[in-house]
């Protein structure tokens, strides 16, 4: 190692020094998160309340817990996931953060009336809270709850009221129906509450739930509940409209407006109409009386008193009998009693404005444009068949127009263009997957062959030098056997062959250089290029840079073979 430490430039240590401390702290990463990512969350959504109850818990029992910086979650470990929450459901955890009917589980004998009718308002409201946080886009809920007040004088007399202050999950929203809803849940659980006596919030303080009250849309009181009607029936009109010419006209060849003035005046009528042309028996009262009276005639005293008198006295009746009756006659009446709703429509206003066809006509030098409206005919259609799908009625003074002018795109419609000649039919290309596939292949085939070329070709190369080398170093040594006394003549006469033939060597390389460039200017084919073949092309020109001699004599090699 010291040696090795020893042989490092100062660039080299540092860099160690820099891959050894990144190891580490990866290595430091990876254990912290495996060991972070074995928590798992016990409660999500908590309240603060309940969230500190549940880590006050946590502490007493000894069981390692994290809180995550967003809040409303305890993370535990996932081995004691189970267990944990069936330990806080037993103490009851979480309450949501209200309280309920369990309010009143333990008895308290010395609390006021005053005292209950507070609690069991807290409790009913925490009851409607925990109802309304049930709602899966709801993450929150606030409910405040005015019980009526009952006074022996009508004036005096106060309704429920209530509102609701709610909390979205991110990502959601509350749709009108579902706002609906919570004013029908909250108003059927307190007694005379009535729906649209429930104000629904979000925490930004944009008002939810609208009440439906009725009011005039002519009026300075005009409610947006009204408005909001008139918007959608017109809005119902309109894509019937729509529906209906599109088939027959095109999207983009009309367009409808629609205008509906809505009465919200509501009420009972009563009707009672008397019809004198006819009467009717209505009671009828019959009553007979009847009386009468008889006395005795004779001596009086004991002998006209017995059973067997000697003589019957004689006697002498009166008889009255009366019968009354009374019958009552009346004119037959009628009594109709109507609920006018709100909301009727009024009065109805109903455009469509059709576009007109272009034709072209040659003229000087170019083309002209003809603008053609729709006929009569088609016109009444379209009428037929708006009135109809929007039940105008003229009678009510609804007003319906149907005219016809050109568009703006079609006013800026171009000349059309002369026909195109025939185009000559190819065969179908190749799919530009399987013509990237061949490429990749051929590529790789390429780039393996030069390869496989580039390295035999140097392998020859670096035999034939060593074999050159020693051919010449045979030659060097030969002259230098010679007698002393014809060594330097034989030296003088050397020197001057050797420059000829270096000179005659230049030349014929600078010859075959250009014979080369001009085959190759000549020829004008692009070189196949790889990603091996520049690798290999680079490792011979940093060869050829460090060993130029070596390299200068193998082109004169090759130069010469093929001159032989």
């Amino acid at each position: 190692m010291k040696k090795i430490l020893a042989n490092l430039s100062t660039t080299q240590r540092i860099s160690i020094l820099v891959v050894a401390v990144l190891v580490g702290a990866g290595l430091y990463a990876l254990i912290r998160s495996q060991r972070e990512g074995d928590f798992k969350p016990l409660f999500t959504g908590l309240a603060p309340e309940d969230a500190a109850g549940i880590v006050q818990k946590l502490k007493e029992t000894g069981v390692d817990y994290r809180l995550p910086e967003s809040g409303g979650a305890v993370l535990v470990p996932s081995g004691r996931l189970a267990e944990l929450r069936i330990a806080m459901a037993a103490i009851g955890l979480p309450k949501s953060g209200q309280i309920g009917f369990e309010l009143f589980d333990k008895p308290n004998l010395g609390a006021t009336e005053f005292a209950e009718h507070v609690n069991y308002r807290r409790a009913l409201e925490g009851e409607l809270e925990r109802s309304v946080m049930a709602l899966a886009e709801v993450e929150r809920a606030r409910v405040h709850i005015t019980f009526p007040k009952d006074s022996v004088f009508l004036d005096a007399q106060q309704p429920a009221k209530a509102s609701v202050l709610v909390k979205i999950r991110p990502g959601s929203r509350l749709a009108p129906q579902n706002v609906v809803a919570i004013n029908h849940l909250v108003a059927s659980a307190v007694e005379g509450l009535s729906p649209d006596a429930v104000s629904v919030l979000d925490m930004n303080g944009n008002l939810l739930g609208r009440p439906h009250a009725s009011g005039t849309l002519d009026g300075p009181e005009a409610s947006e509940a009204g408005l909001d009607y008139r918007h959608k029936i017109e809005a119902d009109l309109l894509v019937k409209i729509n529906s209906t010419l599109g088939p027959l006209l095109g999207e983009n060849k009309f367009r409808a407006g629609v205008s509906v003035e809505c009465d919200f005046t509501g009420g009972e009528q009563s009707e009672e109409v008397f019809d004198p042309a006819r009467s009717v028996m209505a009671s009828s009262q019959r009553t007979e009386d009847s009386s009468g009276s008889g006395g005795a005639n004779g001596v009086p005293g004991t002998a006209s008193t017995l059973p067997r008198p000697t003589s019957r006295p004689g006697s002498s009746s009166k008889n009255v009998s009366r019968m009354t009756e009374n019958i009552t006659y009346q004119t037959s009446r009628t009594v109709k009693k109507t609920r006018i709703p709100a909301g009727g429509v009024k009065k109805m206003s109903l455009a469509v404005l059709v576009d007109q066809e272009v034709t072209w006509e040659p003229d000087k030098g170019g083309m002209k444009r003809v603008l053609v409206p729709p006929s009569a005919d088609k016109l009444k259609v379209i009428r037929d068949l708006v009135a109809g799908i929007t039940g105008f009625t003229a009678e009510r003074g609804d007003q319906l127009v149907i005219d016809t002018l050109p568009f703006e795109t079609t006013l800026l419609l171009e000349p059309p263009q002369p026909p195109a000649p025939p185009a000559v039919m190819t065969p179908p290309a190749a799919p530009l997957s399987m013509i990237l596939k061949l490429d990749r292949r051929m590529q790789l085939i390429a780039g393996g062959a030069a390869g496989a070329v580039l390295l035999l070709l140097f392998v020859t190369v670096f035999l034939w030098r060593r074999s050159r080398k020693n051919a010449r170093a045979a030659e060097i040594t030969g002259p230098a056997a010679l007698p002393a006394g014809g060594s330097s003549g034989q030296a003088a006469l050397t020197e001057p062959v050797e420059s000829q033939m270096e000179s005659k060597l230049a030349e014929r390389d600078a010859l075959q250089q250009k014979a080369d460039a001009q085959a190759l200017s000549a020829l004008k084919v692009a070189p196949v290029i790889t990603k091996a073949a520049e690798v290999l092309s680079k490792h011979l020109r940093e060869r050829v840079s460090k060993e130029s001699e070596m390299s200068a004599q193998i082109l004169r090699t090759w130069i010469r073979e093929e001159e032989s």
